[in-house]
């Protein structure tokens, strides 16, 4: 009898702890829904009610992009991607052009967007007085800068990965999460807040690189009229991948590269380490690469890697193709030796001094060889400046009113370079607007579409809010 009262109270327990952890589950989606309810205004509330009576075309015109392949070197399917955007963009009321590029670059160009505040303000940021007493275009709150990027990493010669529904919350598609996705977020915003006319005073000029997995050299051409229409505006927003709904990215790696060449005494390998043969090409080459990992390796947000490694007797180096052939022999002391590899930094401190630590590694050469390095600017980082957390707390506003939480920084260790870094010395930056998901640059990429939808109001609010 005791047995079964325990029995039966220790079932009535659970059930009360159920009925606590319910009651206490709807108490806080109760005040998720109240606190968005008083922190949205009407039209904040009419702008996400546009947003979710049109997914069903935002899934469509993710599944149109995504089946047309665009990779970098696929021209014609950047510039069929671009048209499509570019259509949308219009309906939205934004006007829109398409920047060429030169034959020699080998690129499709890029698709900008602008909105008729942004068409008509000056070619300069400058204050409300002086804009005024220049008769320059009215617009309210800060003119932006809005990021996006029309191909992929996946060329025509790749396995074909067409857009295909895995289960009712997520997809796969070529470049689905990377980033057409983060293209229809910025895209279905816009369209949102035009509907509430709402882009009439925003000044918003919304730029679609077409090369950004593979930006064409020059990059003062590739990237000029992108760098120069960036200086017009105050904030820029960019739409790569969403690391979840809470963090965003204040801040990004920039990337260079590097070459070390050495050269050393050869002959026969039994006088290799004695003061007149001298220690050969390949040993030093090694000494240096070991010792950037040991001086620097454990430096946060500082990394290196040495992607060929050449060495022997007879040795040829492609520099543009990045391949290289060696013949050597045990006996034969390597007289040549090639490294190349990347720099990745978060600041341009950070890349100087990191440069200057490899030269004088390279510098203290052994007996019987010679090494110099050079340095290659690739993409420079964006770094954490106060502006951007500024911006970010405007984002974790919008998060908190819509019943979402705070939102934070990410971590830019997790990140590579991107377009924003190239405009990230003239204006506030923030990135990490796009779609969610995994598997980005792989076969198999996967969007998350349960988010797809809070992250499209993320993006419009943050739009809205800044621009009031």
């Amino acid at each position: 009898m005791k047995k079964t009262l325990a029995i039966f109270m220790s079932k009535f327990l659970l059930i009360i702890i159920a009925f606590i952890l319910h009651l206490s589950a709807n108490a806080q989606t109760n005040n998720a829904t109240n606190q968005t309810r008083e922190t949205l205004n009407k039209e904040e509330q009419k702008i996400l009610a546009y947003i979710d009576a049109n997914m069903p075309r935002a899934i469509a015109l993710l599944k149109e992009s995504v089946n047309i392949n665009s990779g970098t070197l696929n021209i014609e399917g950047v510039k069929k991607v671009g048209a499509l955007f570019a259509k949308e963009l219009q309906a939205a009321g934004l006007q829109t052009h398409w920047v060429s590029m030169p034959d020699s670059i080998k690129r499709a160009g890029h698709l900008v967007a602008v909105t008729d505040a942004a068409a008509n303000a000056t070619t300069t940021v400058v204050s409300a007085q002086s804009a005024k007493a220049n008769g320059a275009a009215k617009h309210k709150g800060k003119k932006l800068f809005l990021i996006g990027h029309l191909d992929t990493v996946f060329e025509p010669d790749m396995p074909e990965n067409p857009f295909r529904m895995l289960n009712d919350s997520t997809a796969t598609g070529q470049g689905a999460n990377d980033m057409k996705g983060g293209d229809v977020v910025m895209i279905i915003a816009l369209q949102a807040l035009n509907e509430q006319g709402l882009l009439k005073d925003a000044a918003v000029t919304a730029y679609f690189t077409g090369d950004e997995e593979h930006a064409g050299y020059p990059r003062s051409v590739s990237r000029g009229d992108f760098i120069e229409t960036a200086k017009q505006s105050e904030i820029a927003l960019a739409f790569e991948g969403a690391n979840g709904l809470n963090s965003v990215a204040t801040a990004r790696r920039g990337a260079s590269g590097w070459q070390l060449n050495v050269t050393g005494k050869t002959g026969h390998s039994s006088g290799v380490f004695t003061p007149n043969a001298g220690y050969g090409a390949i040993y030093e080459a090694a000494r240096i690469v070991n010792e950037f990992r040991v001086q620097l390796s454990t430096e946060k947000y500082l990394t290196f890697n040495p992607g060929v490694f050449i060495g022997g007797s007879d040795m040829q180096y492609d520099e543009a193709k990045a391949t290289g052939s060696a013949i050597g022999k045990t006996n034969i002391i390597s007289p040549n030796a090639v490294v190349t590899g990347d720099l990745r930094f978060l600041t341009e401190q950070q890349k100087s001094n990191a440069r200057k630590t490899m030269q004088n590694i390279v510098n203290q050469s052994l007996a019987g060889t010679k090494a110099s390095i050079t340095f290659q600017d690739g993409i420079p980082s964006m770094a954490p400046t106060k502006g951007n957390e500024q911006v970010m707390e405007v984002i974790s506003g919008v998060t908190k009113s819509m019943g979402l939480g705070a939102t934070i920084a990410g971590d830019p260790g997790s990140r590579g370079a991107g377009d924003i870094s190239y405009v990230a010395e003239f204006m506030d930056c923030i990135d990490g607007l796009g779609a969610s998901g995994k598997g980005a640059h792989a076969p198999g990429e996967v969007i998350n579409l349960k988010e797809f939808p809070l992250l499209i109001k993320r993006a419009a609010l943050t739009i809205y809010r800044l621009t009031r």
